[in-house]
């Protein structure tokens, strides 16, 4: 085994088993990317340069929180224009946002409540990863984060350690605003 794999063997964070048949098994797990339960993301087609987002691998499409949600046309498409507040416990910053409408859908969330909910595509950055992703916007004022991150988000060559935290870099998202808005 390689020196990758066997550091995650003995850290925890993965174990071999039935679904590990081939060396190139091997070589796939010890070349993923692994995130925490919880990582900064950014989310730069929306003007969001860091935003914390939850690792939600019950959730099957994205989150992300919005308010004053309104339907407008766009440069001739269907969009939707709102707010987000990027950064928990902070509702003084304000990042105003405008993204063409993919869809709408009945979302049920982990309460069982249904939701008919926005859809939008947006390019998210994560690690040494951008690529784009679906995600509904929501009211998410109550929650701790303001973005989940469902498996349609995770990239398959990911893998998630649920008992860590931002393994992937940690920032000052105040400061990154505080430039931003200057």
């Amino acid at each position: 085994m390689g020196n990758r794999l066997e550091a995650l063997i003995l850290k925890g964070i993965y174990s071999v088993n039935k679904h590990v048949k081939t060396q190139s098994d091997l070589y796939n797990v010890a070349s993923s990317l692994i995130i925490g339960w919880r990582e900064w993301v950014s989310l730069p087609e929306l003007g969001l340069p860091a935003i914390k987002a939850k690792v939600d691998t019950g959730a099957k499409t994205s989150a992300l929180h919005a308010f004053r949600i309104k339907r407008i046309t766009h440069d001739g498409r269907d969009s939707v224009h709102f707010y987000i507040h990027p950064l928990q416990k902070n509702s003084t910053l304000v990042q105003e946002c405008i993204a063409p409408i993919l869809d709408q859908r009945e979302v049920t969330d982990s309460g069982g409540h249904k939701e008919l909910r926005y859809v939008i595509e947006s390019r998210l950055s994560i690690g040494k990863f951008a690529y784009n992703i679906e995600m509904t916007l929501t009211a998410r004022d109550d929650m701790r984060f303001r973005m989940l991150l469902g498996r349609q988000g995770i990239r398959p060559s990911m893998l998630v350690n649920a008992s860590e935290s931002f393994l992937l870099k940690r920032l000052k998202a105040k400061d990154l605003y505080a430039k931003q808005n200057t």
